[in-house]
């Protein structure tokens, strides 16, 4: 999401953030069920699963839960079947919004997603009304304390990631979506875990968000990433310092 270093204060404004565990837990089952029904139900052999084990690892879902859902999901169709989704549109200020869902329903997961767009003053648009607007990337993040910067970079680039920012206390390396896997393996090999591996839609423009347009665009991205076939939310603002220190108060 465009301006995310800013975007995690304003988040706490939320509450704890284990007021959010259970819905989170949720939404990494969904994707492990999806990597393990995709693929080969072995996380060694499967690197979309990798990934969502390792989300799971992040947000300390317990080791059981997890198994249990790979489990599951290879068993012999047994479980939800859940389809991948996703829905483009406009929020308020002509903000472009990306949403990705995994749901069993699509009508009532479109709906849901429509009427939250209403409510906050945007428009629901087809697919690929706003998407070329963004850049599929890998984005890998590694507490700056793990090494130092030319070490970093230097592994980075080795695995062939594009470029390594230095941000909040947190190194971001970015590469191309194709290269994801390679660029997070190679990484996870030399500096063990990552703090979080994705693949995010990047804007290549923002929009710069006043204090009101702001509280309703998050209110519309808080419904959102409420809702519990909503697996990520993208968005192209960027929010002053100033305006995000007025809404946490």
């Amino acid at each position: 999401m465009a301006g995310h270093s800013k975007f995690k204060n304003i988040m706490h404004r939320k509450g704890a953030q284990d007021a959010r565990r259970a819905r989170d837990f949720a939404k990494i089952i969904r994707e492990i069920t999806v990597a393990a029904k995709t693929g080969l139900p072995d996380p060694a052999s499967n690197p979309r699963l990798r990934a969502a084990v390792a989300a799971a690892r992040a947000v300390n879902m317990p080791k059981d839960n997890v198994d249990r859902a790979i489990k599951k999901a290879a068993g012999s169709g047994e479980g939800d079947n859940f389809h991948e989704v996703r829905y483009e549109g406009y929020g308020t200020a002509g903000v472009a919004i990306i949403v990705e869902a995994l749901t069993d329903n699509r009508n009532r997961t479109a709906s849901d997603v429509r009427a939250a767009f209403n409510k906050y003053g945007g428009s629901l648009g087809e697919m690929n009304s706003v998407s070329f607007m963004f850049e599929r990337l890998g984005v890998i993040t590694y507490p700056e304390a793990i090494a130092d910067y030319d070490t970093m970079f230097e592994a980075a680039i080795e695995a062939e990631a594009e470029n390594v920012e230095v941000a909040d206390g947190y190194y971001e390396i970015t590469c191309p979506m194709e290269n994801f896997f390679a660029v997070r393996d190679a990484l996870e090999a030399k500096f063990k875990d990552p703090e979080s591996a994705k693949i995010e839609w990047r804007p290549s423009n923002t929009v710069t968000l006043t204090e009101d347009n702001a509280q309703t665009l998050l209110k519309l991205i808080d419904t959102l990433e409420d809702h519990d076939d909503v697996q990520n939310v993208f968005a192209n603002f960027d929010l002053p310092d100033e305006v995000a220190e007025r809404l946490s108060v």
